[in-house]
């Protein structure tokens, strides 16, 4: 097995990012993670209720995801499929995926799912940009510049998420696990590297206003 910690750190070390820049990016990440949950708290209940009343089970999934330097945490989203969705099939939703409820499909579309992770980006587990954290079975398979993707706090958004904000319907309905790991997931982590390599505050910036403009648009489209 592939020592991430160790790995992680030969790669990382010969990045070099500017410390000014990630304190720049962490306090960033605190300022406007306690600034959206205060704005957003309404929100956060009134869908936490509809996801109670509508589908037995707990309000939150909490699923486990390798983070910086391969430490594992538990990510926070509202749950948009059956209780135990992972053990009636794998990690990726399909297109019509028949787990998905009613109030989930609303949330998966317009992203308000992933609203819970501003609490992960407060904790310091996430960041609001920085490469989509993966479950442990696809990162315990990364070798060479893969590495460097946990080298820093995985993000609410980054390259991948703007590019395959429509993932659901990209896997499709056959076999979407399969699917996912030969055609999607290599391009994920290219992106995720990408983003690594040539990662800077401003960078950050831009990437956040993309999102921002994409969400507000598929919100529209309702």
């Amino acid at each position: 097995m592939v020592n991430h910690s160790v790995k992680n750190q030969e790669n990382a070390d010969s990045l070099q990012h500017p410390l000014w820049a990630l304190g720049a990016k962490r306090l960033l990440d605190l300022l406007l993670s306690a600034a959206v949950l205060l704005v957003i708290w309404p929100l956060l209940l009134a869908i936490s209720l509809a996801v109670k009343i509508t589908s037995p089970g707990p309000v939150f999934y909490r699923g486990l995801r390798t983070g910086l330097h391969g430490k594992e945490f538990r990510i926070l989203k509202f749950r948009s499929m059956v209780t135990d969705a992972e053990s009636l099939g794998g990690p990726t939703t399909g297109t019509n995926d028949p787990r998905v409820t009613s109030v989930g499909a609303f949330l998966r579309k317009t992203k308000f799912d992933e609203l819970p992770q501003f609490i992960n980006v407060f904790n310091g587990d996430m960041s609001l940009v920085g490469p989509r954290p993966e479950v442990p079975e696809y990162t315990r398979l990364y070798t060479g510049d893969e590495l460097l993707i946990l080298s820093m706090r995985p993000g609410i958004t980054d390259y991948a998420s703007i590019e395959f904000a429509d993932l659901d319907d990209r896997v499709g309905s056959d076999d979407p696990d399969a699917y996912f790991k030969k055609h999607i997931l290599p391009r994920k982590n290219q992106l995720r590297v990408l983003y690594v390599k040539n990662w800077s505050f401003f960078e950050d910036i831009g990437i956040l206003w993309n999102t921002v403009m994409r969400v507000v648009r598929r919100i529209c489209k309702r």
